[in-house]
């Protein structure tokens, strides 16, 4: 369960060492379990990028884990070792290329407009994988989750809902491409439904912004794979405003 500082380095995009269903609980024994360590190159130096909020090399450095477990989205333990662990279980990878050690926290305003026989769903192509996804991005320290969904709403499509109040949807784990064993993305999903289509321009991390017809999932993914296709981690927050919607 320790963060392995000697695990075989591998690109940050690497899929990690197949995990088992039945060994990807924690109180499963795994004694030659061997993940890769993807912790990106400027995260390995002594001076750490300044958009990085825990500044330590290993989770075992960090002294206020019961603080951090008490305020988590979704519940996680840590080892004896001081290891936070990801509370989906293993994943065949360690390290981080993310902002913290354990939890990162985050907020995903889901923006639907127009009537019910005819919404539009606001998506941006992030300028990482070039995926067509929700606005949103991790809560920064201090910050509340309401205003963290209204602030990367602003920061990435010019869209301004402060003000409004959303239908919280979830407050869920998601599959983010960055996790690791030790390192991972908990999301809380807020549905905003406004009359009409507003103006959209891409900033920050997104390449693009646009609005897209909403009818099924399956529909919305079609629309967009020609133009990059739908980041698949956000497909289930995606059904849920479905869902919550009635079905459109």
């Amino acid at each position: 369960m320790n963060a392995n500082t000697t695990a075989r380095r591998a690109h940050i995009d690497h899929p990690g060492v197949p995990v088992p269903a039945a060994l990807r609980p924690w109180t499963a024994p795994w004694p030659d379990y061997a993940p890769v360590d993807i912790t990106p190159s400027t995260l390995r130096t002594s001076v750490l990028p300044a958009w990085v909020t825990d500044p330590c090399h290993t989770p075992q450095e960090i002294t206020n884990w019961a603080e951090r477990q008490e305020r988590a989205v979704v519940p996680f333990e840590v080892s004896p070792e001081g290891v936070p662990l990801n509370p989906s279980g293993r994943t065949g990878r360690i390290g981080r290329n993310l902002k913290s050690w354990g939890e990162n926290a985050a907020a995903d305003p889901i923006v639907v407009a127009g009537p019910d026989h005819a919404p539009q769903l606001l998506l941006i192509r992030r300028d990482d994988i070039h995926r067509w996804a929700i606005s949103g991005g991790m809560v920064d320290p201090g910050e509340t989750a309401p205003a963290a969904l209204t602030r990367e709403l602003l920061e990435e499509t010019g869209v301004d809902l402060r003000g409004m109040t959303p239908q919280i949807l979830m407050r869920t784990y998601v599959e983010d491409w960055r996790a690791t064993d030790h390192a991972w993305v908990c999301s809380t999903v807020a549905l905003y439904r406004i009359p009409d289509v507003v103006p959209a321009a891409a900033a920050d991390d997104a390449e693009d912004a646009r609005w897209w017809p909403l009818t099924t999932i399956e529909d919305l993914a079609a629309a967009v794979e020609p133009h990059g296709g739908l980041y698949e981690a956000h497909r289930p927050l995606l059904e849920a405003a479905i869902a919550r919607m009635g079905g459109h």
